[in-house]
Formats: C-alpha cells, sequence, structure tokens
C-alpha cells in the first residue's frame, strides 16, 4: 500500500495525484461568507456548491470563513488548522462506488467561544457579505408550540445584559451589525441553511425579536437593510465514522482526520433576495424562485418527516440504520403508506415536481446501503423536529378530516422511546435530544397518566384536547407499553 499523504496546502499536488482536488489557487480569496456551524451537512452542501463554481471560475472571490460557537466545535477547529482547512468529500452511490474529491471553500474557521471579538470583527468587516448557519432546529431559540422567541434561555439573558460578550448566533450577528451600522456598511445578508419552514422568515423574527430588547433603533435599521431569504436544503449526510476515515486511507492513500460521507443527491431552492451580493450559485445548479414555501414544506413533510417514521420506529425494533428499516418489507410499506395518506394530500400541487416521483426518489435514498445513516443521528433533537416535521402534517390531517393514524402511532412510540430508553429486545437506545430529561420526565408518568407525555405544551400545542387523537393515541401507546413488538402494529396498519 502506498504511504497516506496528509492532506494539507503544500501536499495537494500529491494528494491531486490520487484524488481530484482543487483547481483553483486558494489563499487570494476573501472570505465573503461566514458560516456558523461547519458540521458535515454544510461541507456536503453549501461549501461543495461553492467549490464547483470556484472551480469553473465562477466565484474566484469568494470563500467561506467557518464559526464555531460551541465547545464540540474545538475538535474540527485543530483539525482545519492542521489541515489548512480542506477536507475530503466521499459521495457514496448505491452500487458502492465511491467518489471522493478534496473541498477547498472553506478558508478559514475561528471558534467564538474563546474569541467572541474576532468572529465579531469578521462578520462586521466590509469583505463579508454573506452569514449563513446550519445550527439545527434548536439552536433558533423558539417555542415549538407557541413559535415565540425563548427569553428563558440563560445565554440569552447575559446577551442583554452584555451585549459586548455574545453567546449564542443571536448576540453575535447583533453586535456584527451594529458595528456596521455605526461605520456605514451595507448590511450582510442571514442565509438560514436549516430545516425549518420558512427558515429566513423564523430567522428574520427571531432575531429582530432579540435586537429590539437589545437596541430598538438597531432592530428598526435590520428590519430594513437585512434580508433573510428562505430556501430548501436536501442532501443526506451521515456521521463520518471511523471506517470512512479508514476507507479514505486505504483505497485512497489519503490521510485526512475528518472527511465527510454523503449521497449523490444534492438540492437547494433559494429565494434570490440578498442584501449585498452573492455568489452565482444557480451556474452550479442551486434553483432559484420567488416563493420557496411549497419547496420547503415538501422536504420537511416527505423527506424529514420520513426519516422521523423510520427512526422512532426502527428505534424501537431495533434496527441500527435507515437503509436497514428500507431492507423490512413492513417499514417500506407503512413508510409509504405515511407518504402517501397522510403527508401528501396536505401539500397540494408543487410547480414542477411529480410528488410520485419525488416520493419513488426519496425511497431509493433511504435504501441506499453504502449511506447507512444511524437511527440515532435521525432520532437526535426530535424535540425540535417533530413540532415542525411531524405533528404539524398530524394537526393539518385533523383539520381536514384525514388520515392520522400513522402519525400517531410515531408519536406514541416516541413517548415509549423517550420513557424507556431500550428497543423491544431490551437494548439500549442513544438519544440525543437537548430535552431528553424533560421528554423522560413526562413519558415515565404514562402508566399513571396515559395523556402525560402530550401535556408537554411547548411541543404538542393544544393536541391534547382533541378527542379523536387522543382516543387514537390512548389505544396506540397501550398497546407499546405491553408489547414493543412494534412491528404487529405496523402490520395491522397497512
Amino acid at each position: 500500500m502506498e504511504i497516506p499523504i496528509q492532506l494539507r496546502q503544500r501536499n495537494l499536488q500529491k494528494v491531486g495525484s490520487r484524488i481530484p482536488v482543487p483547481k483553483y489557487k486558494r489563499g487570494e480569496e476573501t472570505s465573503g461568507i461566514v458560516h456558523i456551524g461547519v458540521g458535515g451537512f454544510h461541507r456536503a452542501h453549501l461549501a461543495y456548491y461553492l467549490h464547483q463554481l470556484k472551480n469553473d471560475s465562477a466565484a474566484s472571490v469568494w470563500g467561506i470563513c467557518g464559526v464555531g460557537l460551541r465547545e464540540a466545535d474545538v475538535k474540527l477547529y485543530n483539525i482545519f488548522k492542521k489541515q489548512d482547512h480542506l477536507y475530503t468529500l466521499m459521495v457514496k452511490h448505491p452500487n458502492g462506488k465511491i467518489e471522493a474529491e478534496v473541498i477547498g471553500s472553506i478558508v478559514d474557521f475561528i471558534m467564538g467561544t474563546d474569541t467572541a471579538e474576532q468572529v465579531i470583527l469578521r462578520m462586521a468587516s466590509e469583505e463579508t457579505k454573506i452569514v449563513s448557519l446550519t445550527i439545527t432546529e434548536g439552536g433558533y431559540n423558539f417555542n415549538p408550540s407557541t413559535g415565540e422567541f425563548n427569553f428563558d434561555n440563560p445565554d440569552i439573558q447575559h446577551e442583554l445584559q452584555h451585549p459586548e460578550e455574545p453567546k449564542t448566533v443571536f448576540g453575535f450577528l447583533t453586535a456584527a451589525l451594529k458595528r456596521r451600522r455605526a461605520e456605514g456598511l451595507s448590511a450582510f445578508t442571514v442565509l438560514s441553511c436549516d430545516n425549518i419552514e420558512h427558515n429566513g422568515d423564523m430567522l428574520r423574527k427571531m432575531l429582530l425579536t432579540f435586537a429590539a430588547a437589545q437596541d430598538s433603533d438597531l432592530a428598526k435599521w435590520i428590519a430594513e437593510e437585512v434580508c433573510f431569504p428562505n430556501c430548501m436544503v436536501d442532501r443526506i449526510t451521515p456521521v463520518t465514522t471511523e471506517a470512512d476515515v479508514e476507507v479514505l486511507t486505504q483505497a485512497y492513500g489519503v490521510d485526512d482526520a475528518w472527511p465527510v460521507t454523503c449521497e449523490p443527491f444534492i438540492q437547494w431552492v433559494v429565494e434570490d433576495k440578498f442584501s449585498n451580493g452573492r455568489p452565482a450559485f444557480e451556474k452550479a445548479g442551486v434553483q432559484f424562485v420567488p416563493d420557496v414555501g411549497p419547496y420547503e414544506k415538501m422536504k420537511l413533510r416527505l423527506l424529514n418527516a420520513g426519516h422521523s417514521v423510520l427512526g422512532l420506529l426502527g428505534a424501537i425494533h431495533g434496527h441500527p440504520t435507515i437503509n436497514a428499516c428500507m431492507e423490512d418489507e413492513t417499514f417500506v410499506i407503512y413508510l409509504r403508506a405515511f407518504l402517501d395518506n397522510e403527508a401528501t394530500p396536505i401539500l397540494g400541487e408543487i410547480e414542477g415536481i411529480n410528488l410520485k416521483d419525488y416520493k419513488d426518489t426519496l425511497l431509493e435514498r433511504f435504501a441506499n446501503p453504502n449511506i447507512k445513516d444511524s437511527i440515532s443521528r435521525i432520532c437526535s433533537e426530535s424535540s425540535a423536529k417533530l413540532p415542525k416535521f411531524l405533528i404539524a402534517t398530524l394537526q393539518d390531517n385533523l383539520a381536514t378530516a384525514g388520515s392520522i393514524k400513522f402519525a400517531t402511532l410515531v408519536i406514541a412510540a416516541w413517548c415509549y422511546y423517550s420513557d424507556k430508553g431500550i428497543d423491544r429486545n431490551g437494548n439500549p437506545i442513544e438519544i440525543i435530544d437537548a430535552r431528553s430529561i424533560e421528554l423522560h420526565q413526562a413519558a415515565k408518568k404514562t402508566n399513571t397518566d396515559t395523556l402525560a407525555f402530550l401535556r408537554q405544551e411547548s411541543l404538542f400545542g393544544n393536541l391534547i384536547e382533541n378527542k379523536e387523537f387522543t382516543k387514537l393515541y390512548t389505544e396506540k401507546v397501550q398497546k407499546i407499553y405491553e408489547d414493543p413488538n412494534i412491528k404487529n402494529y405496523m402490520n395491522n396498519m397497512i
């Protein structure tokens, strides 16, 4: 075997003899984009699109400065520092083929936990045109039931008292925009790339609410000058494993401490509303539309909700990955029944989209045996995801006398999952959720109060007042608690 080549700038020519590397010269661009939350998805999506543009010389002056606001981001910061911000993207095809390519569009990475001032300065710099975000649903600091900003967050309270010491994305954005206004600079665009319906509108509402509590005049300026385009993003990007690192080393002879794996499919639909310019992303296949709403809703209610259906039911059954669920006929039939009978009827027609074809493609993507997206990742932060992905669909169907049985079983499964933390065979389930303790405390009361889990108003709103739903939920949750062999109930419904 060839000696692995350490991935870094000075070794690019050698690495290029093994896998594709950037065709463009790095180091001459400005970080016109500052991105908060440099996880695997960002590196497989926005950073990849920009890399493609730069390879075609369509965005040669654009680069990305990553920002980490969590202590957990230190690991990536150190790896990026060692690798000159280079990383490998490994696209995994269903037939087993892997296409590896070095991505060079990220040109810097700074930590906000120790150097808040450095982050503020970078955002406030005239060269910054866009601040983009992938901070997960939970990072938007809103009450899932009311949609209002959560001022009880201790970090938010700290920022209101100490504006010069930001901790959250809202504190950093407000501080940077305040400086740009004071210096007479144009506002940057704030671009959410998270899976939230009307993500730009939601981010705008949250930021303006926070800014108004800190400086009402600044909030008015932000409302007038800052654009918050809505967008729909899509590319399944599993957590990188040690096996992925080993494949890159053994098969390609490249030593990359944190490559990113993803599926071949990629999509980005964006409203063309930018405050201060943007790269020509359309040249890389990004679709710009006047209203992204229908596309957002389609993706959230089909792909994301579909993932949650497989994830929560699969967790209780004991399936380790999404593709393992898709190798189980019961799960495939159940998922398609949910998509066809509960999710699709509330979507309406979407211009340029054949929903049957879209759902067919979804099932193919979920079944990709080389992605192996873990159930624990898909179920992570369900308290932030389900109100937008699944509960909203359930509520829409209740309002239109539509089917609710498939979604209701998933909610009942979520209760059991949160309470017991084990699958049907007694094996422990890895639960990753900022509200896991609250969820467990509510769910464990189910034996004495069947509707206890539903009393979390911030998640379920007034669903507990709907007798049709509570009757069905009671039936299903009692059955799961009596016997957690979830496939019995799935089979009886399809």
